[in-house]
This record gives C-alpha cells, structure tokens and sequence, in this order.
C-alpha cells in the first residue's frame, strides 16, 4: 500500500451538504507511519463541526471485496482508514432538497470524512486487512437501531460504480435486502422543542412554525418547567434546539414573598435545569431576556452593558442571563415592552378608548415595542442562518416612545382623542401603591440584528396593524 506522506490538512466540501473530505497529514518513515487522525483544535478551525464523539468503532476486513452498507444513523460520524485502502459511498438520506444525492471517493489513511447524521455510509474493501474507523457522537444502543434509514447497495437511482460488482462481492444477507430509494423513508431532522408555548411569543412560534412537524410545542401540561421529571423522561437524543418561551413575568408580584420565590423558580432554576440538558446534549438553547435586567440610566442599551437589575423581576431574569450564555450554543433574545396574543398593554388602552375612560399614563419611561410576531420571526432568523451565538437585542425599530405617546397613539387607532390619555410621571402614577422599580430607558440598541440580516418592523407600523385586528378589542 502506498500512502502519500505530509499532506497539508485540508478540507474538501463534496455533492453533500455537511459531507466534508480531508486530507491528513501523514509522517513516515522506514520503520512506518505516524498521523493525528481526530485532532479537535485543528479541524475545528479548519471548519469541522465540533461534533463531541462519544465512541470509536472499528471494522475489520479480512478479504479484498467485502461490502458493507448502505447505512444512515442517528448520529454525525468522523470516518477513517486505519490501514488499507477503501472505496466509500454516502448517499443523502435525509429530508430535504439533496435526498439521493451521492458522492464516492477511494481513501487510505491519509483521508478521513465527516459524516452528518442521516447520511447513508458504505464502503468496499480494496486490500486485504483493510481497518475502517469510526468516530461517533453518541452511544450505541439497540434503541437506536430503530431509528437507521438505509438503501441498497445497487439502488439503479444512486447508481453506485462499485469498482468491484457487487455480485462478485462479500455482501450480508440484510445488506442485499434494503429497499431502493423510491421506497426509503428519509430520515426527519432533529426536532426543536418549544417550552411555555401557551404564553404571548409560544402563541407567535405556534402560528410561525405551523406545520412544520420538526418543531413541537410544549405547554405546562407537557412539559413542566418545575419538575425533574420532564426533564429526565424526555428523548434529549432526538433533539436539536430548545426554545424557551415561558417565564415568570409579574413585575409588581414578584417583590412579594410568594412572588419572589415563583419568579426565581421559573426565570432561573428552571433555565438552570435547562441549560444542563443543552450542555449535556449539545442542544442550541434559545432563551428570551427582558430590558428589566437593566437600570435604565443609557439612553440605548446594547448587548454588552453590563448588568444591572432594579427589582426581583429584573435579578431572575439577569440571573437566568447568566446562566444560559456559559452554554456553548446559546441565543440570548433580548426584548422590551412585549405584545402579543392575550392581556397587555395595547388591549387595554384600546378597551379604555371603547369605553370612554380617559387614562393617566406614564411619560417618563421611553422605550420600544417588542411585537410577539417579530420576537418569533427573529429567532426562527437565528436558527435559520446559523448566526453566532451570543445575545441579541430585539424590539421593534423607530424612534423610542413613552407609555403615555403609544397610548395617544392607541386611541387616535381607534377613533379617539390622542388628548384623551394624560401623561403622568412614574414617581406620581405609583405614589403609595405597591410596585416593583422600573427602568425609565428601555430602548435597545438593533444593530447587532440588523448585521445579521434581520429587521424588525417599524413599531407605528406594527402598532397600527395590530389594532386593527379584530381580537385587538375584545378583552
């Protein structure tokens, strides 16, 4: 066998999306040869995903001819030549636009290639002896084999140049029996586990992603954020991403007794228990924060200001912050002054221009709209793109407003007097009630998101077209 030595380290993208082929540098010499055949820090800056393996598998091939395939698994693969030489063949097996496409290339051990889960693997042997090595990112289990798509070797649409036929090759029994593509059932992708989903943004990602069977949807029946048991009775292998639409939101409450201890649970023990699982698992753990982790001294916040919450709302939710960004794959979706399906805010001035009432309204707190639809569209955004971890600001664009101007302009929507709502300070609106303290700037800085592609709609635009639908009234 005859290996080409000192190769550079390179990748080579192929037909297949996430199929990658990479020469390895080999050292030799007369007593052998020597290489690194996973090295993590150097193909991970190379653009190899930094896929976790768990285990290593080796096959062994005694004869020239033997056959084996094809198989796509629940799992990525990193796969090698220790010695040999091979003739290797992916077929795309998942769901999508590249199903059935097929790429072949011979390697010896100066060669390796990244395989995604769902992509079918084959090989034929084209030495004696030959040692075909595997690198995967979860643990074998007889569970899992129900979840392995696979296609014949001579499927006619692959159509496969064996340099060796197949009827002339050392193939198993079930390998001989796997159906052709036209009868393979592609493999589904990961799903995405939305958590809260009957609140404000859950009801937004419902309508986003309906119909979409990759992305399911949990409320506190399904899955209980408070209890150890949704966690651990949960498939975490069939997942790719969790978003986290629930939280404890009751400013005022959350300085009571009762109220402090329900806000920790839910905005951070919770996510603490969530952030494990996606460290665990190598999930993408999308979780929305709020402008209260501020004390609203800047005119504009940005994604890097530092932390600095008023009252219990705002520590849990800066705690829960603090938490999510130590997971490796995290978005961090910052809004402010949240509407969308049920009570808030815009429903209720709109019910008070109905009936008549004239409201004192708070002036001294500026800041933006965050409109559930946009909050849903810009994580689907995220995810969709791929963009970097970290933390996004995210509300709606233009100029920032007090409670009393997006109240005026509520009821001039809806056929009255802007001069009907009188703007009041916060200090005078509060005096001797109750009440947790407030940033009195809200706004947050866009253009880390609008870098990414992303622009939120205008917030008078989104004001306007949300009152006028017919449910903007009813409660």
């Amino acid at each position: 066998m005859s290996i080409e030595f000192s190769k550079k380290l390179t990748a080579h993208e192929t037909a297949i999306p996430g199929v990658v082929l990479y020469d390895l540098p080999v050292h030799g010499d007369n007593r052998g040869w020597f290489k690194e055949n996973w090295q993590r820090e150097k193909m991970v800056a190379l653009g190899l995903p930094d896929f976790r393996p768990v285990q290593n598998n080796i096959s062994f091939n005694e004869k020239t001819g033997t056959t084996r395939g094809i198989h796509a698994e629940p799992w990525d693969k990193f796969i090698s030549v220790a010695t040999g030489r091979i003739f290797g063949a992916w077929v795309d097996l998942r769901e999508g636009p590249s199903f059935g496409a097929v790429f072949t290339a011979e390697l010896d051990p100066s060669q390796a290639i990244f395989i995604p889960r769902g992509v079918g693997n084959a090989f034929q042997t084209l030495e004696d002896n030959t040692a075909y090595t595997y690198l995967v990112n979860d643990h074998w289990s007889a569970d899992a084999q129900g979840q392995y798509t696979f296609l014949n070797l001579a499927d006619e649409t692959a159509a496969i140049a064996w340099p060796i036929p197949l009827e002339q090759a050392e193939l198993s029994d079930k390998d001989k029996a796997h159906p052709r593509l036209a009868d393979v059932v592609p493999m589904p992708p990961k799903k995405t586990l939305v958590v809260g989903a009957n609140g404000q943004l859950g009801t937004a990602l419902r309508e986003l992603y309906d119909g979409d069977p990759s992305v399911e949807f949990a409320g506190r029946a399904e899955f209980d954020l408070g209890s150890e048991a949704s966690f651990t009775a949960t498939n975490w292998k069939n997942y790719s991403t969790i978003i986290n639409a629930a939280a404890y939101t009751a400013v005022d409450t959350a300085e009571t007794p009762e109220g402090r201890l329900a806000a920790w649970q839910t905005n951070v023990t919770a996510v603490a228990r969530l952030a494990r699982i996606a460290v665990e698992h190598d999930l993408t753990l999308v979780h929305v924060s709020s402008d209260y982790v501020f004390d609203g001294t800047q005119a504009v916040h940005t994604e890097d200001e530092p932390l600095s919450p008023l009252g219990v709302y705002g520590q849990t939710k800066a705690a829960g912050d603090a938490v999510v960004s130590v997971v490796p794959r995290h978005y961090i979706v910052r809004t402010s002054w949240v509407i969308g399906a049920g009570n808030n805010f815009v429903r209720t001035m709109a019910s008070l221009a109905g009936r008549g009432i004239e409201p004192s309204v708070v002036n001294d707190q500026v800041g933006r709209l965050s409109f559930t639809a946009d909050i849903a569209a810009g994580i689907r955004h995220l995810l969709d793109t791929v963009a970097p971890y970290g933390t996004y600001n995210l509300s709606n664009d233009g100029q920032p407003q007090s409670w009393a101007d997006i109240a005026a302009e509520v009821y001039e929507l809806t056929g009255k007097p802007r001069a009907a709502v009188t703007g009041v300070s916060t200090a005078e609106y509060f005096k001797n009630k109750p009440a947790a303290p407030r940033p009195l700037n809200s706004a947050l800085d866009l253009g880390k998101l609008a870098a990414q592609g992303f622009q939120p709609r205008n917030a008078a635009a989104a004001l306007a077209a949300y009152v006028r639908e017919p449910h903007s009234q009813s409660e």
